[in-house]
């Protein structure tokens, strides 16, 4: 980790959440583009999107990838990372096959190591010049897998989540989680930079342990719906500027 170095602020304008949890949540390419240039303009540095199908599905095709990420990139100059998880195609060899047949590529792409064919993920990644970014879950077996994986040299940046459920934090603290599960990752983090968040209740203390070890951090309608101090969040932007404030 960069301690001591400015860190990146990213956005994460909507995951798997739809307009039934908040109607904050964009969906549409036009509105994740505008949610996206509101939180840059609020001082985000980053976007990371979940592109999805007009019926609300997460989707890796590149007909629905495409327009998002060309809608997102001409509405503002930021890096886009999306992802890859099994939630959007089960099977990783057709996952694979889908990020051969991207037609427009994204800056980062997010790979969840205690997936199944992570590994072939992220090689197809790697074959078509995309950067990796190794999501390491607490509670899983992903810092180990990642540990022994020979791809681990050639992934740009760990994302380092602390697990919890969404009402309340861990028993022994969402920050103590976090720093577990730093210490967990070991040497094939070192000199890596590293992106550290929680979810739920643990959003906020982790965020702000980010910030304290200089770790990349991010904060969205993906990861809470909520600012500090429990109200409805009202956009992306709003939950960037509580971000930078916090």
């Amino acid at each position: 980790m960069r301690r001591g170095t400015p860190a990146v602020l990213q956005v994460c304008l909507n995951g798997s959440r739809g307009p039934a949890e908040s109607a904050a949540v964009p969906t549409s390419p036009e509105s994740l583009a505008e949610s996206a240039a509101r939180a840059v303009a609020t001082g985000a540095r980053e976007v990371r999107v979940h592109p999805r199908t007009p019926c609300g599905r997460t989707s890796l095709s590149p007909r629905v990838l495409a327009p998002v990420l060309t809608e997102i990139r001409s509405a503002l100059d930021a890096p886009v990372r999306v992802t890859t998880a099994a939630s959007a195609e089960p099977d990783p060899g057709r996952r694979a096959e889908r990020i051969r047949s991207w037609t427009v590529l994204p800056d980062l792409v997010t790979v969840d190591w205690h997936e199944p064919g992570a590994e072939q993920v992220a090689a197809a990644l790697l074959e078509r010049g995309v950067g990796v970014e190794a999501a390491l879950w607490s509670g899983t077996d992903g810092p180990g897998r990642f540990a022994r994986s020979p791809l681990a040299p050639a992934v740009r940046r760990v994302l380092a989540k602390v697990t919890g459920p969404d009402d309340a934090p861990e028993p022994a603290g969402p920050e103590a989680g976090a720093l577990a599960l730093l210490a967990a990752l070991g040497v094939p983090a070192a000199g890596v930079p590293v992106l550290l968040h929680g979810e739920g209740a643990g959003v906020w203390p982790v965020l702000r342990l980010a910030r304290r070890l200089g770790a990349d951090a991010r904060i969205g309608l993906e990861d809470t719906l909520c600012l500090p101090d429990g109200t409805r969040a009202r956009s992306n932007a709003e939950l960037v500027a509580a971000a930078l404030a916090y």
